[in-house]
């Protein structure tokens, strides 16, 4: 839910935050804004969802701001590990993707918070205020779109049927990774990604991936622009 504006900072305790994104311009820019503000810290920066699992092992921060669409396992299975390994660390993901189911696959996870790229620094101060407080945080628009979307069928957005792990397989293949590079990335066999892969072309009624990867376009479900 949306965070009233009115939240101050509260005593002398700083909230460490990291930054992962793959575009070091984003975190620049980011890193830029909360520097500017009054109990924040940004203690580090990572470029994959690999590096940050590690970081948070190491040095716990308050607060992750976590990219979705990066090489490698990406931020959906990068949020699932840092939650499974460092409980009290708070993800907010920061993503251009808006459109359901994977705002709700993120936030059942165990994410704090949703936030789009298309926040103004405000917002995404208060969500890392609020996260940290022990509140969730969903950019409005998704949190309105998500309500909406309890009532809609499957035929309006057939990716809602897919479990978690077909998801994120399915973000990864529309990417461009291979098989190979998936298995080794969620340490599971070959046999195992195609088995995913052939049960979500026969829930989505496609025949391979290119005719999944146009659905994704179709539905919102893959950026056709980087941010």
């Amino acid at each position: 839910m949306p965070l009233d504006t009115q939240i101050k900072y509260k005593g002398n305790s700083l909230i460490n935050v990291l930054l992962v994104d793959d575009h070091e311009l984003v975190r620049t820019g980011i890193r830029k804004i909360l520097d500017e503000v009054k109990g924040f810290k940004v203690i580090g920066e990572t470029s994959t969802g690999e590096e940050a699992i590690k970081f948070c092992r190491k040095t716990e921060p308050d607060v992750v701001l976590m990219d979705m669409n990066m090489p490698g396992i990406g931020g959906l299975e990068a949020t699932k590990k840092i939650i499974r390994y460092a409980p009290d660390v708070k993800v907010i993901v920061l993503t251009v993707y808006t459109e359901d189911p994977i705002p709700s696959k993120v936030m059942q996870i165990g994410a704090a918070g949703y936030l789009t790229k298309g926040a103004g620094p405000d917002e995404m101060v208060n969500a890392i205020r609020a996260v940290n407080s022990g509140q969730r945080y969903i950019t409005p628009d998704v949190a309105q779109q998500m309500a909406l979307n309890q009532s809609k069928s499957v035929e309006e957005n057939p990716f809602s049927i897919l479990s978690e792990r077909e998801l994120q397989i399915m973000l990864m293949v529309t990417r461009g990774e291979k098989v190979p590079d998936i298995s080794k990335q969620l340490v599971l066999s070959s046999k195992t990604i195609n088995s995913y892969r052939y049960r979500m072309f026969e829930k989505l009624n496609v025949g391979n991936d290119v005719e999944l990867t146009h659905l994704a376009i179709r539905y919102g479900m893959l950026s056709t622009e980087k941010l």
